[in-house]
């Protein structure tokens, strides 16, 4: 396992999280291109295709579910990487040069960002015609519309960083170490929900001061991916490159029943 992934220091986590419920491959990639300041026409495949599978190792440590569609395109990224390792051949002209290996993936995720950017314009349309022409069932079709995770401009993979960020603040403490007896999602969850109630947000950070336990750190992370599933708790940022900041979505409560199926989950029951 690579250097950034021993930082989660592996350990056995009954509960996981589907994260294609979250994000996909794509998004990786488009947040790597964004992380690096990297130029979409020209992908340091080598590079990206390297913390492409770091964040791979990353996310399974954290029982992060990972899809199939995450391991074929570590599969496209490997093959890329492959073909533009070939030696060029100097004879030919450069009209005769063949494609570049990583056109097709450009054309992805250029396709692929524009339809994001479309979905959100459309989704910020939408509520503006909600909030224009009211109707009674108004509700019920805001809670269709809210199918989709409450990330806002905060990815999964931001979170993933931030994570990282304080983990390694803990560098000494291990995994390996006797958890705590009462550690479950489903009280992590009850503790988020505790810190936010009466105020309008928290930072990411403030969730896991005083968890000096890096267990603890990991379970509070997938309490509040859970947390976010169910719609309860949403993230986001006051400002571009900001802190990540945590806020709970005080019209809604957690269903006690899905609670008790995270419960059993992470008891692995």
């Amino acid at each position: 396992m690579d250097s950034q992934a021993e930082d989660f220091e592996q350990t056995e986590l009954p509960y996981q999280v589907r994260i294609e419920n979250f994000e996909g491959p794509l998004d990786l990639l488009l947040h790597l291109i964004k992380k690096n300041e990297i130029n979409i026409y020209d992908i340091p495949v080598a590079m990206i295709a390297q913390q492409y599978l770091e964040y791979l190792e990353a996310m399974e440590v954290l029982n992060l579910n990972v899809a199939g569609d995450f391991l074929v395109m570590a599969a496209t990224l490997l093959q890329i990487k492959s073909k533009m390792l070939l030696p060029v051949d100097e004879t030919a002209d450069d009209e005769e040069e063949g494609p570049d290996p990583r056109e097709e993936l450009v054309r992805r995720l250029l396709e692929y960002k524009a339809f994001k950017e479309a979905a959100r314009q459309l989704d910020d349309q939408e509520k503006v015609w909600c909030e224009t022409f009211w109707r009674e069932h108004a509700l019920s079709v805001e809670e269709e519309v809210e199918e989709d995770l409450p990330l806002e401009n905060v990815s999964l993979f931001d979170l993933v960083d931030a994570l990282k960020d304080v983990l390694e603040r803990n560098p000494g403490s291990r995994l390996i170490e006797i958890a705590p007896d009462n550690l479950t999602v489903r009280e992590r969850m009850n503790l988020i929900l505790e810190t936010l109630e009466g105020k309008d947000s928290v930072s990411f950070v403030a969730l896991f001061e005083g968890s000096s336990h890096r267990l603890v750190v990991v379970v509070t992370f997938l309490a509040l991916l859970e947390l976010m599933r169910l719609r309860v708790a949403r993230v986001f940022q006051a400002e571009t490159f900001g802190p990540i900041l945590v806020s709970r979505m005080f019209s809604l409560v957690p269903d006690p029943a899905e609670l008790d199926d995270v419960d059993m989950e992470w008891r692995g029951i």
